[in-house]
């Protein structure tokens, strides 16, 4: 995906209507080229992890225009493609993974983001309920050495209702879920890219299942 990438360092300079409406055909070129790298990510999930199901491309990547209508940074394009790979796409309730491609810092990820304030509680409740299991997953030797976590992320105190000295505290702080794997310029020129990115997603997968028992279980 190195057109995709140099496209998006090009318009991190150039980043305003004038420019992105000259080079409409190259955004387009990049686009189509993102568009088709996280087709082959939904059928390669799809053969260890069957949970997202035949999910449109299209409905998984995030549109490139910013809204800014109350933000002081006026840009009106992101510099970055993501794509939330899930059942029901980037709109999904559930968990899942997500794959960004920037000028500035690539990664792979996944887990769940943003979610409802009641679903981080059961969220919570289930990592607090099952200390044992969710640790298994994350102090797991292959997981540590995979992902980090976006230490900013956190609450400062622990949420209501849950005990300071619980051997999860750490994790019950944290407002989403979303454990990442840098990708390198190297990374993403690399013609193994699709293979590797599958690894890492498998390694997060049992994170995956455990999360979506927990909002399974608010819908049934």
């Amino acid at each position: 995906m190195e057109s995709a990438l140099g496209f998006l360092k090009s318009l991190k300079g150039n980043n305003n209507r004038d420019w992105f409406n000259e080079n409409k055909s190259l955004y387009q070129k990049s686009s189509d080229e993102f568009k088709s790298f996280t087709s082959l990510l939904i059928a390669g999930i799809n053969e260890f992890d069957d949970s997202a199901g035949s999910v449109d491309p299209k409905d998984c990547i995030f549109r490139i225009y910013r809204d800014v209508r109350f933000s002081h940074d006026k840009a009106p394009f992101k510099t970055n493609f993501g794509a939330y790979i899930a059942k029901g796409g980037r709109k999904s309730p559930y968990a899942g993974y997500y794959f960004h491609l920037d000028a500035e810092a690539s990664f792979a990820s996944g887990g769940i983001y943003m979610a409802p304030s009641d679903v981080m509680k059961r969220i919570r409740e289930d990592i607090d309920l099952y200390p044992e299991e969710f640790l298994s997953i994350v102090d797991d030797k292959k997981f540590k050495e995979t992902f980090q976590f976006f230490e900013e992320e956190k609450l400062k105190r622990v949420p209501q209702g849950f005990d300071k000295d619980s051997p999860v505290v750490e994790y019950l702080k944290f407002k989403h879920i979303t454990p990442y794997h840098s990708l390198s310029e190297k990374d993403i020129a690399d013609k193994n890219l699709l293979k590797k990115t599958l690894d890492i997603y498998k390694s997060m997968k049992p994170l995956v299942d455990f999360l979506n028992r927990s909002i399974r279980g608010m819908k049934e």
